[in-house]
């Protein structure tokens, strides 16, 4: 192992100058969002009042395979790209398993994770049309933490609704939001329409990413010169990852490997896309039959146990209609510490690549996530994200698949942000207070049921 390389890393100059469009080589073209008013196919000009141009534009196109990154987002991009590639040695060696197992560090970020990825574009595309507001949801606040950075960046003003229980879990995502002049509201709150009605309807509500994003997008629609922006989801922030997998192509080419499997933890969709997408075109073409892996919470299950229809995007239906797998969209998911992942559905994109076989689904429980998260920080020194233990521990599960059958597989997985933040959560762990929950085909239904006629 001493002769062995551990990290791969680009020079500047190799960092892509294109993001990879998935959408124009799909071999099954995603089914169109609808206008919820009119029930027809969505068109760019229908999110104008939401989000800059140029973004409608990107989140509709299904002709261009590559994406110019503007140079003004490419140097911004230099400031922590290339993330590195690494070889996990130690935890191969913990797991005793014939696997090579790779991890791309997107925690290397000065956010601390992949959402900055998005947040510098979606800000410049703000900017350059003229607005002067950005809104946004989020979840844990990784999210929340990346726009604000990228507002204050551009000289745009930002306002963040954060899940409630997020909210009160992790006080110190609120502070970096704040500390780059951000306005931060727990969600729901008594600010808007959508969040009175919650309240109204659902006094002690803790949240959820679909009552953050109505809020989000009521201030935008409601406030001038404001627009709303995503951290996941909708086809232009996956676009804008997917200098995550275009890095990560080139540096497994360093190692003189390729992957197997691919593996990321899923929420909406963006840090899984980002990996795999550029990895996935390939298997369009035969050329190569990678697996690829979402690893989502078994309480928040919408790829293994969702239901494929149109639905919104929000609770109080703001959104256009989505064919995606989902639990509805008035699914309140339970109070689990990775918080990035508590949304009821998934990404147009990922949805119909999944309905195509392309990709698999498995969910994880909170404490097989910890014990994960744990084993490999003692094992590669990094403490990840709540979120990115689901990714180690869908890892860990086909590492021992490989030591079960003697085969040399290669695995890689995205690192999609570090815990330094959510130290609270690992103190319940260690004291025993974290549990699995349990969430019913009763329950499910009972959601699904409400969202049946849509």
């Amino acid at each position: 192992m001493s002769d062995c390389k551990k990290r791969f890393l680009l020079s500047e100059d190799d960092i892509p100058r294109k993001w990879y469009n998935i959408q124009a080589e799909m071999p099954n073209k995603p089914m169109p969002p609808l206008n919820p008013r009119t029930r027809q196919p969505l068109k760019a000009e229908d999110l104008f009042p939401i989000f800059a141009k140029e973004l409608c534009k990107q989140e509709l196109n299904d002709k261009d395979v590559w994406i110019d990154i503007p140079d003004e987002v490419r140097e911004m991009y230099k400031y922590y790209r290339s993330t590195p590639l690494v070889r996990a040695y130690a935890l191969e060696k913990a797991l005793d398993t014939p696997a090579h197992i790779y991890f791309k560090n997107e925690s290397v970020s000065p956010m601390g994770s992949h959402k900055l990825n998005s947040a510098i574009p979606q800000a410049y595309y703000c900017k350059k049309e003229g607005v002067k507001n950005v809104t946004t949801e989020t979840g844990a606040g990784q999210w929340g933490a990346s726009l604000s950075y990228a507002a204050k960046m551009f000289g745009l003003e930002a306002a963040v609704y954060q899940v409630k229980i997020s909210y009160e879990q992790k006080p110190y995502r609120k502070s970096i939001m704040q500390t780059f002049g951000a306005q931060v509201t727990p969600s729901p709150s008594m600010s808007t329409r959508a969040g009175k009605n919650i309240i109204t309807r659902t006094p002690n509500h803790q949240g959820s990413l679909g009552t953050a994003i109505s809020e989000a997008i009521e201030l935008a629609t409601t406030t001038p010169d404001c627009k709303y922006t995503l951290g996941s989801v909708l086809n232009h922030v996956s676009l804008h990852q997917t200098i995550i997998g275009l890095e990560a192509e080139k540096q497994m080419e360093m190692t003189g490997e390729y992957p197997d499997i691919v593996i990321a933890c899923f929420g909406g969709g963006s840090n899984f896309g980002g990996i795999a997408f550029p990895f996935m075109r390939h298997n369009f073409s035969g050329s190569r039959k990678t697996r690829f892996i979402a690893a989502e919470p078994a309480s928040c299950p919408k790829l293994t146990r969702g239901k494929f229809q149109y639905d919104f995007g929000d609770e109080a239906g703001y959104t256009p209609l989505l064919p995606m797998f989902t639990l509805g969209h008035n699914f309140c998911p339970a109070n689990i510490h990775a918080g990035g992942l508590r949304y009821h559905g998934a990404g147009v994109i990922v949805s119909q690549l999944l309905k195509d076989g392309f990709m698999e689904a498995v969910d994880i429980s909170q404490l097989e996530s910890f014990d994960a998260g744990i084993l490999f920080a003692r094992t590669e020194g990094i403490i990840p994200a709540p979120e990115s233990c689901h990714a180690i521990a869908a890892t860990i599960r086909e590492a021992n698949k490989c030591k079960e059958t003697g085969e040399e597989k290669v695995i890689l997985f995205n690192l999609s942000g570090h815990g330094l933040i959510d130290m609270g959560s690992y103190d319940k762990y260690f004291a025993g207070d974290l549990r699995n929950y349990e969430l019913t085909d009763d329950d499910i239904a009972k959601n699904l049921e409400d969202i049946k006629d849509l």
